[in-house]
């Protein structure tokens, strides 16, 4: 196996942090572009390096002598975008091999979830740049669908029957390693990391009830309403924007289909919401 080793964003995250473990276990350098080194995991042939994204020199220099490059999104911003595009640019500066990012289920310039659309503008941005890529898209972590139950044991949005083939973060981590180390397989390409089904948000609340016994159900708000309810958490408009879009595209299908994906990439089936629960439980 080549010694050249793979650099990981985001291993101080959910995301990064599993395909790192998954990886180092696996025996395969690794160098970890973090902005606080004290977070990182510590991990057998792995590097922990100082480079936040807003950083392009000191990513440049990061990613110098790495083959292949796992692109997690960077914290949601206004800037995020931008900071994106930096990242990029140093890594085609730096001679990166391939670049492995994660993207988000149905990115596109008028997706109705509008982090979607800063999804596109990166990946438009690695292609123009030239650099050999993937895109992984994964649809809404399962693993976060608890956290939209209020204290109440309601949860509120306007998702309207909309469906959402929300994945398990194992899942996408399993279907990211398996990229990454075979990448030239899956050169230009797109895969869509989603779970076996597409559920309702009444469908999540129900599981959720019937596997650990609190009362769930599911609410649909209107869009004025999600508005307002949000507003008195003094978030920054693109923000509040981000959180009720994300029930907007699920009202609209933009996260309704369901992949192959994960069985394809991991030659396991993708990972049932109830199943999630209950090995969580």
């Amino acid at each position: 196996m080549s010694q050249v080793p793979i650099a990981v964003t985001g291993a101080t995250g959910q995301v990064g942090g599993r395909v790192a473990r998954r990886l180092a276990a696996a025996g395969v350098p690794l160098r970890l572009l973090v902005r606080d080194p004290s977070r990182a995991p510590r991990l057998p042939g792995a590097a922990a390096v100082v480079a936040p994204y807003g950083d392009g020199d000191a990513v440049r220099r990061a990613l110098e002598g790495t083959g292949t490059v796992f692109m997690v999104s960077a914290s949601e911003s206004a800037d995020r975008v931008g900071q994106h595009r930096g990242f990029v640019d140093a890594a085609a500066a730096a001679g990166v091999e391939h670049l492995v990012y994660l993207s988000f289920q149905g990115a596109a310039p008028d997706a109705t979830f509008t982090l979607a659309r800063d999804h596109w503008a990166t990946e438009e941005h690695v292609r123009a740049r030239g650099l050999v890529h993937t895109f992984l898209r994964d649809s809404l972590y399962a693993d976060f669908l608890p956290g939209l139950v209020g204290e109440d044991g309601v949860i509120r949005g306007p998702a309207g029957e909309g469906r959402v083939a929300a994945v398990a973060q194992d899942d996408v981590a399993d279907a990211a390693v398996a990229v990454l180390r075979d990448p030239a397989a899956h050169a230009g390409r797109t895969h869509d990391l989603t779970g076996p089904r597409a559920l309702t948000l009444t469908e999540v609340a129900d599981t959720i009830t019937a596997v650990t016994g609190r009362a769930v159900r599911y609410h649909p708000e209107t869009v004025a309403e999600a508005f307002a309810s949000r507003a008195s958490y003094g978030a920054p408009d693109w923000q509040v924007e981000a959180w009720v879009s994300t029930y907007t595209a699920i009202a609209a299908g933009e996260m309704a289909d369901v992949s192959t994906a994960v069985e394809d990439l991991t030659g396991r089936p993708a990972t049932p919401f109830e199943q999630l629960l209950r090995t969580a439980a």
